[in-house]
């Protein structure tokens, strides 16, 4: 799902300059597309990974990088371990109002989101 999201981005006139992805996303194919769209990969790598090319240089630098640093550095540089607390409010968020919305209209979607958001933001500062 990689390219597809990062294609939906761009052709919205969005930027990406840097994406982050657990193992799941660890291949020579995304190392690849993002290296060719000039988007720093922040994947996590699979720890018996090899330094040698094989197709992706993109990944073999980054695995280079990993071992070099280590995962505690490498971690705190990229700041990886942040992108969980948005994960763990996302979830929160869809426990309590679920995962769909009723509105029709993109605006109305947007309002219906927005709605929720403060309303769970109510919820957990109580």
């Amino acid at each position: 799902m990689l390219k597809p999201l990062v294609k939906q981005i761009k052709g919205r006139g969005g930027e990406i300059t840097r994406v982050y992805g657990d193992g799941g996303y660890d291949s020579r194919e995304n190392f690849n597309y993002l290296a060719e769209n000039n988007v720093e990969p922040v994947i996590k790598i699979r720890s018996n990974s090899s330094t040698k090319s094989r197709g992706s240089p993109s990944r073999a630098k980054r695995v280079r990088e990993l071992k070099e640093l280590g995962h505690e550095r490498w971690k705190d540089k990229y700041r990886y371990g942040c992108r969980w607390t948005t994960e763990s409010f996302f979830s929160g968020v869809k426990r309590v109002f679920g995962e769909t919305c009723r509105a029709r209209s993109t605006e109305a979607l947007f309002q219906e989101v927005k709605m929720k958001f403060i309303f769970y933001n109510m919820l957990i500062s109580v």
